[in-house]
C-alpha cells in the first residue's frame, strides 16, 4: 500500500482518536501531522507490517504523550471574531445531546496523559489491554492499573458530593 493511500483513508480516524486524546482538534491535527511526517519517513518498513495503522496510532500516542516534554510551547487562542473573519461554522456536537457531555469531557482532560490514553484506546478504540499495553509501551498490568485509577477518579468526581447539613443546636441544659 502506497503511503498516500494509507494517510488518506486513515486520516479522519486518526483526527478523532488525536482530537479525544488531547481534547483540542487544532492540537489533535498538529500531532497527527508529526506523526505522519514520521510515518512517511519510515513508510517502507511500516508499509510492510500486518497492521500499520497499529504503529502509526502508536506514534499519535507518543506524540501526545511527549507533546508538553517539549519546549515550552506558546498556545494562542483565537476565535473568529478575533480575526474579524467570518462567523464560526456551525457544527452539531453529537455530545450535546448527553447532559455531562461537557463536564466530562472537561474531567477527562484533567486525568494523568497515560490514564486518558488508556481509556480512549479502551473504549473508543476498542482495543485489548495487551494491544493498548503494546502501544503505551508498558504491561497489560500497568494497563489495568491506569484504567482503574482513571475511572475511579471519574467516578469519584463524578458522584453528587452530598452537603453538609449543620447539626441541630440543642437547648441550654436545663
Amino acid at each position: 500500500m502506497r503511503f498516500e493511500d494509507f494517510a488518506a483513508a486513515r486520516l479522519p480516524a486518526l483526527l478523532r482518536y488525536a482530537a479525544l486524546l488531547c481534547g483540542d482538534r487544532e492540537l489533535a491535527r498538529d500531532l497527527v501531522q508529526e506523526a505522519l511526517i514520521k510515518a512517511l519517513v519510515r513508510w517502507k518498513r511500516i508499509g510492510t507490517l500486518d497492521r500499520p495503522d497499529a504503529y502509526v496510532r502508536t506514534i499519535v500516542t507518543n506524540e501526545f504523550l511527549s507533546f508538553r516534554r517539549r519546549k515550552a510551547i506558546r498556545m494562542v487562542a483565537l476565535t473568529h471574531d478575533a480575526l474579524d473573519g467570518p462567523a464560526a461554522p456551525t457544527v452539531p456536537d453529537p455530545a450535546a445531546d448527553v447532559g455531562s457531555g461537557e463536564e466530562l469531557w472537561r474531567r477527562l482532560s484533567e486525568l494523568p496523559r497515560r490514564q486518558r490514553a488508556v481509556l480512549v484506546l479502551r473504549y473508543y478504540e476498542g482495543l485489548t489491554d495487551d494491544e493498548i499495553a503494546e502501544t503505551l509501551s508498558c504491561r497489560p498490568g500497568t494497563v489495568r492499573g491506569y484504567a482503574s485509577r482513571a475511572l475511579a477518579t471519574l467516578r469519584v468526581e463524578m458522584t453528587v458530593t452530598p452537603t453538609r447539613i449543620p447539626p441541630i443546636p440543642q437547648g441550654e441544659p436545663a
